[in-house]
């Protein structure tokens, strides 16, 4: 099966974790980084998911999951420790037609939560389609080596330049390789060449 890399935009999008243990909190923290509107069904939590229920940035309800709990829901994670409720919220999302990530199940997974490098605005995610996640991490942490924490800063700067850029009449062949040669790498060596002379001289 190949799957299609994409990035979700979740702001605001109803989205529900089924356990809030160790596992689960971690997947309830990326989905509230998103900006996510998150429901954690789970009669027992964290003390990191009882602290961001008291916070207001999520609503936990301390019970049993329930299958009417999958409505009007955008995507559901299934990160309790029992087989039986996993499997449970799964076949009741396929029916629903609801994204569902059964944690540690890769075949009920409908996606996988990737290793991300973020650096500001700039992501770089690897999936090995749940086959290898200890894979996936090394190669994370090898891509965390390799871009430097300026990249933060330069993504924003190539941002307003092609917002610049797309502002003014230009040929849009013109357009797109100037766009092409702010990105490259030379032009990146050629900005941090310049922030080490500023450096030397403040």
């Amino acid at each position: 099966m190949n799957l299609f890399p994409m990035f979700l935009k979740l702001e605001g999008r109803s989205c529900l974790v089924i356990g809030a243990g160790k596992i689960g909190e971690s997947k309830i923290r990326s989905l509230v980084a998103a900006g996510a509107k998150v429901r954690v069904i789970a009669p027992w939590a964290t003390p990191a998911v009882q602290a961001w229920e008291r916070a207001g940035v999520l609503a936990w309800q301390p019970r049993k999951f329930e299958t009417a709990d999958l409505h009007s829901t955008f995507l559901v994670v299934a990160a309790t420790s029992s087989l039986e409720v996993n499997d449970s919220v799964y076949r009741e999302a396929q029916r629903r037609q609801i994204l569902c990530n059964v944690v540690d199940d890769p075949d009920r997974c409908d996606f996988y939560y990737p290793a991300v490098v973020r650096r500001g605005d700039l992501q770089v995610a690897i999936s090995t389609a749940g086959k290898s996640p200890a894979l996936a991490q090394r190669l994370r942490r090898e891509f965390e080596a390799q871009l430097a924490p300026v990249y933060a800063g330069w993504i924003e700067e190539l941002g307003k330049i092609r917002k610049q850029l797309f502002g003014r009449k230009l040929d849009s062949e013109h357009r797109r390789k100037l766009l092409h040669e702010i990105a490259s790498h030379e032009s990146f060596q050629a900005r941090e060449s310049a922030d080490v002379v500023a450096g030397s001289h403040s």
